[in-house]
C-alpha cells in the first residue's frame, strides 16, 4: 500500500479514480477528489493535474460535508 501525504503530487498517486462534479462546466475550474486506502480522501486542483494534492481521512472529510450541507460555507459564494 503506498502511503500518501498531504503534497503528494497528484498525479503519482498509484491508482487514484479522479471524480470531478456533474456541475463542472468543463471550464477547468474544478476541484477533483479520489478516495485512496485506509479510508482517505485526496483532493486536487483539475487545472494542475500535477500539482499537489490535499489528503484527509474519512472524517475529517465527513465533518466538511456535513457543514457544506448545513450551508456553513454559504459565506464564500456571496
Amino acid at each position: 500500500m503506498q502511503r500518501v501525504e498531504n503534497g503528494a503530487v497528484a498525479s503519482e498517486i498509484q491508482g487514484a479514480a479522479w471524480r470531478k462534479s456533474s456541475r463542472s462546466g468543463g471550464n477547468g475550474n474544478c476541484v477533483e477528489v479520489a478516495t485512496l486506502d485506509g479510508g482517505k480522501v485526496a483532493l486536487r486542483n483539475s487545472r494542475f493535474p500535477d500539482g499537489p494534492a490535499l489528503v484527509y481521512t474519512g472524517q475529517e472529510i465527513r465533518a466538511f460535508m456535513e457543514g457544506v450541507k448545513d450551508g456553513e460555507f454559504d459565506f464564500i459564494l456571496a
